[in-house]
Parts: structure tokens; sequence; C-alpha cells
């Protein structure tokens, strides 16, 4: 049978168009790639570039504060969201053209366009143009959810936050993940009054309990007015913006109110069961640890798979498909050992087990410390960082680094290289610290704090 591409790829993510660059540059493979809305997905257009750099911009009033202390002469000023929003569109537009101009150099073949299946070999487009091809890769990415509740058409999601044409002075922030957490620093950075409501009893649920609870009194401290065990009840409009009835009995008028509860797969409508492919729970599609679904022809890799919703994974998995499907070198993604940070202000940077998943696994030591750096702390700043190293008690293997500090994410990048390639304590321990650094309390820490 004769098909008009090798490879036809659902959603021009980081994940999609890595695999679609790869297949046809490096395996000569006949590409089409269709993508709904802008090259890039998530990260690139509504997610890691504009957030991190919306985190940068949060920054600079802390800095202005720390440079008169450190003996400058400067004076702080209102920040200026319409500019900062003219500069971020026009970096969005260039990093979109990067995509698409690496695509079309490899030949791909681009549909903007939605695409959905058919069957397993055919992908209909919005115009009603069906296209067929061997193998297919669905890389359509998640979506931010809104539970429904008396008023929640009224809230936004994080895909909104880029959208503001002017920022709003009080919000709600919905949530106790990592998205909510940074979003809430990121405002309270800019000059909007955060206010955070999480159900649970404790933010960033799934992460260190240690460095949870650091995280959650550095945002406290900053003036995040965080409110744990409390949900939101209904929303209405108002004369002065959205009355807001929480589920503690308190009540409260924002500007906005952005719910971060978390977020779905991406397949709805996408003819996939019809297909007969197998969708797991929230709509994931279903694979198996060669990206492949229950249909031999159609592949996912991605956020729409929900397994590590990260970029550099999506990448990771996209590389690998081609590598087994293209090129005869059967590879599965490495989702082990899988490094991550959260940009709260101050960072989170972790990699391995957490303290209680690793007492699940056996006898550890738990190598922990928090101090005031040099930085902040001749500023006069009360900012604390924690350092933290989780290690087997028998086999001495370093199993989890956690760090709370700023450019905590730069430094877990690091520290992850040792522990993947299973570093000791005693590895550790014969490294000469560099001083005066944050980083060096990873090789200094002797005595544990803990043992069991």
């Amino acid at each position: 049978m004769s098909f008009d591409y090798d490879l036809f790829v659902i959603g021009g993510g980081s994940g999609g168009v890595r695999a679609a660059r790869l297949a046809a540059s490096e395996a000569g493979a006949r590409v089409g790639l269709a993508e709904e809305y802008r090259m890039g997905g998530t990260c690139v257009i509504r997610g890691c570039v504009p957030k991190k750099l919306m985190v940068y911009a949060s920054g600079f009033a802390h800095a202005v504060e720390d440079a008169r202390a450190y003996g400058w002469q400067v004076h702080g000023g209102e920040f200026d969201w319409s500019l900062f929003k003219a500069r971020l569109d026009d970096e969005l537009t260039r990093l979109e053209g990067v995509y698409r101009g690496n695509l079309e150099r490899a030949g791909v073949e681009i549909f903007d366009s939605r695409a959905v299946l058919t069957d397993p070999h055919t992908v209909r487009l919005a115009d009603g143009t069906e296209k067929t091809a061997r193998h297919i890769l669905i890389a359509s990415g998640g979506r931010p959810f809104v539970p429904e509740f008396p008023g929640s058409e009224l809230a936004i999601t994080s895909n909104d936050v880029f959208l503001f044409e002017s920022l709003p002075k009080r919000i709600l922030i919905v949530g106790g993940g990592y998205i909510a957490c940074e979003f809430a620093c990121i405002l309270n950075g800019l000059g909007v009054e955060v206010t955070q409501f999480y159900r649970g009893a404790q933010i960033l649920r799934g992460f260190d309990d240690e460095a949870r609870g650091h995280i959650a009194g550095a945002m406290c401290a900053q003036g995040v007015d965080l409110r744990v065990g409390c949900n939101v009840q209904r929303i209405d409009r108002v004369e002065d913006g959205l009355w807001v009835k929480a589920t503690d009995g308190g009540d409260a008028v924002f500007d906005a109110v952005l719910f971060a509860t978390g977020r779905r797969p991406n397949t709805d409508g996408m003819g996939l069961e019809e297909a007969g492919i197998a969708l797991g729970a929230n709509g994931a599609v279903a694979v198996d640890e060669w990206s492949q679904s229950s249909v031999p022809s159609v592949y996912a890799v991605g956020d729409v798979t929900d397994r590590i919703a990260l970029t550099p994974v999506a990448i990771r998995e996209g590389a690998a498909f081609v590598e087994t499907v293209f090129k005869g070198n059967p590879t599965r993604a490495d989702h082990d050992l899988v490094p991550g940070a959260v940009f709260t202000r101050p960072e989170y940077g972790s990699v391995g087990l957490t303290e209680e998943e690793a007492r699940g696994r056996g006898q550890i030591e738990v190598y922990s410390t928090a101090f005031r750096p040099m930085q902040s702390g001749f500023a006069g700043r009360p900012d604390r960082v924690m350092m933290k190293l989780i290690v087997a008690a028998e086999s001495r293997k370093v199993l989890g680094c956690h760090i709370v500090a700023d450019q905590a994410g730069e430094m877990i990048q690091l520290a992850a290289v040792a522990i993947k390639m299973g570093a000791t304590k005693e590895d550790f321990d014969r490294t000469v610290a560099v001083h005066p650094t944050m980083a060096e309390e990873l090789v200094t820490m002797k005595v544990p704090v803990r043992t069991g």
C-alpha cells in the first residue's frame, strides 16, 4: 500500500517537532506535520519560555533593593506590563519562526490546521482534506483543566496570563502544584496582590516534604496570602470584580481568578478511540516503552501520554521514536532520575527520590542544612536556602538531591550528572568545595541529620 507520507505528526510542540525534523533530515522520511495554533507548543508559546521570562522580570524589584544595600544609588519605578508584554510577544514570534524554519529546512511539509484520525493510517485536516501515512505520531500535548462549579466560566487558566492587556491588582490563584506556585511568586514579584487557595494541607504535593515547607514559608514571608485547606465554592461577577465564596466560609473580591489545578492530555475529539487507540487515565494515550499505542501504526510522545510532562522528556521521547521506527535502532526513552526545577522564589531543584519515597525502599541517611546565603544576608534579607542529600545506608549511593535557593535550577542540572552516574556520598565528600558559594554545602555536609 502506498502512503502520502512515511510519518505524519499531529502537534507542533517540542516532542513532535523534534521527531518530525529528525525523521526527515536524518532518516530521509517523507514527513507531514499539522499544528492548529502556533508552532512551539505549550513550552514555547504558553509555558516554560514566557513563564521563565516573567520570572526574570519579577526578580528585579528585589534586585533594586539589594543594590541599595550594596551601595548603589538607584531608584526603582513601577513595572510596565505593556512594555514587557510587547517584548515578550516579539520573542515568542521569533521562537515560533525558528521552530518553523527548522522544520522547513528539514523538508517537513507543514499544515497550519487541526488534524484528527479517521483510521490507523489516515488523518483529516480542518478543510476536510485527508492525508495517509505509514506511521502517525500523536504529539498534541496537554491543556489546563478547570473543574465545574457555579461561576467556573469566569475563571482563567495559565494560558491566559500571557494575554493580559494589563496586570490585575488583585488575583486569586487556585491550586498548589508547581504552576500555581510559580505564578503566585511571579505576580507577587510584579506588584500584584496575590491570594492562593489550595485544598490540601501543603503546597507542591509529590515533592519533598521538607522542601515544600521551606518554599511555603518563603512565599508567605514575601507577601503571598497562602491559604491551605481551602477551595473555591462559587464565583459571581460584581461591579468591582469577581466575588469569590471560599469553602472555609470566607469571601473576597478579586480582579481575576486563575485556576492552576492540573492539566489533561489533549485528546478530546481527535478520533483516537474510534481508530482503536486505547486511552488511559485523564484521556492519555496509553503507550508501551517504545511509545507505541495499542494500534501498531500509531505512536505518541510528550504530555499527551501523561508520563513525565517536561519539555526535555518529550524531546528525548521524540528522538527515541525516530531511532526505533526509522533508523532500526530500538531505543527506549530514559525516564529514570529526570531532574526538574520549580521556578518559585526561591527556586526548587530536585533529582531522584524524596525523603518520603526513599524511606519506603530501605535504610537511608539524610543530610540537610538551611542557612542565610551571603548575597541576600549582606543585603539584610531574611531568605534562607536549603540543601539536602538522601543517601542509601548500605550502597552509599545518593538517591536524591533537593535544593531550594536562587539559581537552584542551574545547580541541580550539574548535581544530576553525578547522581545519574551513580555517585556515592563519599564521592561528594571527596570533591573539593568551591568557596564561597551556596552549592559548596552539597560537598561539606558530613553528619546525617536523620537516619532510618
